[in-house]
């Protein structure tokens, strides 16, 4: 699966700082909901609609997007792959070699790239 691909599924989980305006999160759950996806946030602290875990979402995800420092991204990523997520499209600055090894070894379709310029042409 490419990115072309992975853009076009519909249900997707944006991990980060997702309640904060001046962060890239923020600003990415916004984009996939303006485009018609289904979406939900996660992060930590959890929130105002926003979830503390990929298990708590009331949907089946298809794909996350990783927009999170990836001390934390790892953990969501062990959860993925826990709930048979097997698409992850990793933000500029969130992406490890952890993170990549453990896609990798655990057959996980990881993208780097970014959902905001990938949205655009949506």
């Amino acid at each position: 699966m490419d990115i072309r691909d992975m853009i076009k599924l519909n249900n997707w989980a944006v991990i980060g700082d997702v309640s904060n305006q001046s962060k890239f999160a923020y600003k990415i759950i916004e984009k996939f909901k303006e485009k018609g996806y289904t979406v939900a946030g996660v992060h930590p602290r959890g929130g105002e609609n926003i979830y503390k875990s990929l298990k708590d979402i009331p949907f089946r995800v298809e794909a996350i997007d990783l927009c999170i420092n990836s001390k934390l991204g790892i953990k969501y990523l062990e959860e993925a792959n826990e709930l048979g997520i097997k698409n992850v499209l990793i933000q500029p600055g969130a992406e490890s070699e952890e993170i990549l090894k453990y896609c990798m070894d655990n057959k996980i379709n990881a993208i780097e790239n970014c959902a905001l310029v990938q949205l655009r042409s949506k």
